[in-house]
């Protein structure tokens, strides 16, 4: 599963890349769609899959998308593209099995100087964190399992 949009424009920035898919990420991937000559300034933050959450351990993931969290993974990243100073943005997310280690998200924003690209990535990672229907369903050490972030 691929979802896509490229190049939307917000009156602040652009989105220039912005997908959930099974397949791994690439930080590469992120970098060059947010590259610009006017930028002297790119962040970009990685969240992987880690060995324990909550006191527990944790031997592997599944990440789950609702049927809408592509389009709502489009409408905050446009959304924090109008409100910060970045001129581009770019998030992937992962969907699927995810074993330790590997990269869950991938966020980046450039803009002209360091502060706005910092603000940015961070209010991208917050909120699609807050408000992308993605849930996680933990696959325990001891052989339990839980979910993570359901409503």
């Amino acid at each position: 599963m691929e979802h896509d949009v490229t190049g939307e424009s917000s009156t602040a920035g652009t989105v220039s890349l912005a997908q959930i898919r099974e397949e791994p990420l690439s930080v590469d991937e992120v970098l060059s769609a947010v590259q610009d000559p006017s930028c002297g300034g790119i962040t970009v933050f990685v969240g992987v899959v880690r060995d324990h959450d909550r006191g527990q351990d944790v031997a592997s993931l599944d990440y789950s998308v609702h049927p809408t969290a592509q389009a709502r993974l489009t409408e905050v990243a446009g959304v924090v593209a109008a409100r910060s100073g970045a001129v581009h943005l770019a998030a992937l997310h992962r969907s699927g099995h995810l074993e330790v280690g590997d990269m869950a998200v991938v966020v980046a924003a450039a803009a002209p100087h360091r502060d706005a690209a910092f603000a940015a990535c961070r209010d991208l990672i917050d909120t699609l964190k807050a408000e992308v229907p993605i849930w996680k369903h933990q696959h325990l050490g001891a052989g339990g399992t839980e979910w993570v972030g359901m409503p």
